[in-house]
């Protein structure tokens, strides 16, 4: 299936639309946990948006939006670091990140290679050195975590388990 890939830095209305109908059905299963509401989501999206280095790649096969990846640059100081648990190695937040916030694709679209084409056309080009990420290691029985393992990521870390969300690893590889 030919995925047609629009980037964009900036986060139009009928971008968003589009992000937000493959967001629903990517997390269908999940829609009635507080964290994964569609409206819970799209406020995260709506303030990483406006962050620094935001950008994002849409997906698309005759005009309808298949999958999505997007990201924001994280400095030195930023939340992002604050969540996690333990002390990370020294220098380790001294330079900015990408933090690849999410990536979906929706069901047909998967293990068509338009997943890592989506990851790969976020990164291209990016001034940061390192992409960072964060994952629910038991999301598809440890299947996604070992998909970006064979994408070069190693993890680093752990965000603790909260009210709304399960604990994540969280993940590193060079952008280039």
């Amino acid at each position: 299936m030919p995925v047609e890939l629009r980037r964009s830095t900036v986060l139009t209305p009928q971008v968003r639309q589009g992000l937000l109908e493959v967001y629903a059905d990517v997390r269908a299963p999940l829609l009635h946990e507080p964290n994964y509401r569609v409206e819970a989501f799209a406020e995260r999206l709506d303030r990483h948006a406006g962050g620094a280095g935001f950008a994002l790649v849409l997906g698309h096969d005759g005009g309808a939006p298949v999958g999505y990846a997007y990201g924001n640059t994280v400095g030195p100081g930023d939340e992002y670091w604050g969540r996690l648990a333990g002390p990370l190695p020294a220098g380790f937040t001294d330079e900015p990140v990408l933090a690849l916030r999410e990536i979906g694709v929706r069901g047909p679209w998967r293990g068509t290679g338009a997943a890592r084409r989506i990851h790969d056309a976020l990164l291209a080009g990016r001034p940061e050195g390192r992409v960072c990420l964060m994952v629910n290691p038991l999301a598809g029985e440890g299947r996604v975590r070992r998909v970006y393992e064979g994408w070069g990521y190693v993890p680093f870390g752990a965000q603790p388990a909260s009210a709304l969300s399960p604990e994540l690893v969280a993940m590193v590889r060079p952008t280039g």
